[in-house]
């Protein structure tokens, strides 16, 4: 793992929290810890230069600095409210390039920060201009990270059984379907990804049942692997429902691609190694 990926794991996304409409967030107190700035009023000055920086962009300031109130306890058993402010992956960007860059972490924050930006740039455009595979490789990816950071939560609530706990889901959102189900009425081989074989419009429905019973768990902080595994369950029907009630097509109904995006992946690298063998002729 490099440097940067670990960064990733361990730092920004340690940090990040999922609102009750799957959208990430930051808190700018929780980033002034990781960023080193001990002072409040030193890291406001970072902030104001960074919501700057996001008007001469043209962006909506309020979109991505929303201020939002904490309190915390007084020694004297009184309480007092802070400033904090909700923070997009944007406005951390512009934060982490406005900080100072003589410090390992900050520096590091800018890579990272430089990079995961770009990838969520993707605008709804850009998204319906993409082929079917495209699509598939892009929401994949979004389901590799979703699950990553869905595993981090539901073993902190106390899940040890992680295939149990990400059956129900598919349960739910399957109609009693288990992911061995899944996979043998896809047809697919001995521990073949289910995932990998998916239209973009299943890995979507998927996607969002890993998203908002990720913000499930944090927001009613559910404790025990049944109760995690029951909202998992209880997340992916509710999804079912929805898609049900817009007249969707249920997601086993949905057609199988032909490829795995593995072999699509392996097709491309055998296709790019054969033009580098031809130039170098």
């Amino acid at each position: 793992m490099n440097e940067i990926e670990l960064y990733k794991e361990k730092t920004f996304e340690d940090i990040k929290h999922i609102d009750s409409n799957g959208n990430e967030y930051w808190l700018a107190r929780e980033l002034q810890n990781v960023l080193e700035y001990k002072r409040w009023d030193k890291f406001c000055n970072v902030i104001r230069n960074a919501q700057k920086a996001c008007e001469n962009s043209n962006y909506e300031v309020f979109e991505h600095f929303s201020q939002v109130g904490k309190t915390s306890k007084m020694p004297n058993g009184g309480v007092k409210n802070l400033l904090d402010y909700k923070l997009s992956r944007y406005a951390c960007y512009l934060i982490v390039q406005n900080s100072d860059p003589r410090k390992e972490v900050v520096a590091l924050g800018q890579t990272y920060f430089a990079v995961q930006t770009r990838k969520q740039e993707l605008t709804e455009k850009e998204y319906s201009e993409l082929t079917e595979d495209e699509k598939r490789f892009y929401q994949r990816n979004l389901t590799k990270k979703g699950n990553y950071s869905l595993n981090q939560v539901a073993k902190k609530a106390g899940v040890k059984n992680f295939d149990l706990f990400h059956n129900a889901g598919y349960k739910g959102l399957y109609n009693g379907e288990t992911a061995d189900d899944i996979a043998k009425r896809k047809g697919l081989r001995y521990r073949e990804d289910i995932l990998d074989n998916m239209g973009s419009e299943e890995l979507a429905a998927n996607l969002f049942r890993i998203t908002q019973t990720e913000a499930k768990l944090k927001r009613d902080s559910i404790e025990g692997e049944s109760n995690a595994s029951e909202e998992h369950y209880n997340i992916g029907k509710n999804i079912r429902e929805v898609i049900k009630k817009n007249g969707g097509t249920m997601p086993e109904e949905l057609p199988t691609p032909k490829k795995s995006l593995k072999e699509l992946e392996k097709e491309n690298k055998n296709k790019n190694n054969l033009i580098s063998n031809v130039k170098s002729k």
